[in-house]
């Protein structure tokens, strides 16, 4: 009887022990750094979504302390403060722009506080002191708004349909387009025309390419001819002035020779008021139909969608042609 007491009591007694050791090593488990200097910090979540006391604190993916305690504020914001017991050697990093988030590790749905590393221009938080939260994003929200896409998706979805179905009906331009096939004989008749009309409109611009080419070369030629005629009168008027050939003569009855120098002059300012004209009116032509949709494309490829290189050839040579009138003027009234 003495022996089965004793044994009872062995047995109790290891029962305690090692209830006790279990307790221990839960104890210890939920305290991190039990054995190191740590120091306290405070943020605020409006919901903590599960975090509890004993919760993993980490920094940059490294446990760094754990959730001291979790309370609802005696105010009417209805925040909960969470305090974090944090390992004196990663103070430096802990900074007053120092984000706090709640996460969800692995697939048991344990949640931690994660950490993010604060600027190293931000001063450090005092021990007790009040870092900032991201609040976290909870699973029921997710699938709120999945819902609310799905909702919308299904809406677009039924609009798409009724306006197939009011297409496939005839109803509507399109679906008369589409379904009405005389309606479409008559658009490709049209666009056929269309583009017959545009082909013959093309060979009209590149005639009227070929004149504006034909009028600068005019031009050049009058202005050669001037050239050649103001040669001739620097000749006759050195030989005046030298007092040689029939040209004396000529100098005591001047009146034919001023008609006949009138008579040129007024041709070549008639040759060239009427030049100027044309190049003027076909210059304007021309900057219409660049700017038309039918013959934009044309110019481009041409290279003439800005200022045309021949109206700046036929510009240049007109006022060269009225400089060499101005000489010839002056040749003119020498004699």
């Amino acid at each position: 009887m003495a022996k089965k007491t004793s044994t009872v009591k062995i047995g109790i007694f290891i029962f305690l022990g090692l209830s006790i050791l279990v307790v221990g090593i839960f104890l210890v488990g939920d305290k991190d750094a039990l054995f190191s200097s740590t120091f306290t910090v405070k943020t605020y979540f409006k919901d903590i979504q599960g975090l509890r006391s004993g919760s993993t604190v980490r920094l940059s993916g490294i446990d760094v302390g754990s959730v001291e305690s979790v309370e609802i504020m005696n105010d009417t914001s209805g925040r909960v403060e969470v305090v974090m017991s944090i390992v004196e050697d990663v103070k430096q990093f802990i900074r007053t722009d120092t984000k706090a988030a709640i996460e969800t590790e692995g697939l048991v749905g344990n949640k931690v506080v994660v950490l993010k590393i604060g600027s190293a221009s931000a001063d450090q938080v005092r021990a007790g002191g009040i870092i900032q939260s991201k609040e976290p994003i909870g699973f029921a929200q997710v699938i709120e708004e999945t819902q609310g896409i799905m909702q919308y998706t299904k809406e677009i979805t039924k609009d798409l349909s009724e306006i197939v179905n009011r297409v496939n009906r005839g109803e509507g331009s399109i679906g008369k387009l589409l379904v009405d096939e005389d309606l479409y004989n008559d658009a490709t008749r049209l666009t056929k025309r269309a583009d017959e009309s545009l082909q013959e409109i093309t060979k009209e611009i590149k005639g009227l390419t070929v004149l504006f080419d034909n009028l600068g070369k005019g031009v050049e030629s009058v202005v050669n001819n001037v050239n050649m005629v103001i040669n001739d009168l620097d000749t006759i008027i050195a030989g005046v002035k030298e007092g040689k050939g029939a040209l004396g003569s000529l100098l005591t009855d001047g009146t034919e020779l001023d008609s006949s120098f009138a008579n040129v002059i007024q041709n070549i300012e008639k040759t060239t008021y009427d030049a100027r004209l044309a190049a003027s009116r076909l210059a304007e032509n021309m900057e219409a139909l660049k700017h038309n949709w039918l013959f934009k494309s044309y110019f481009e490829e041409r290279g003439y969608w800005d200022k045309a290189e021949y109206e700046d050839e036929i510009e240049g040579k007109m006022n060269e042609l009225n400089e060499k009138i101005k000489m010839l003027d002056e040749r003119i009234e020498t004699l």
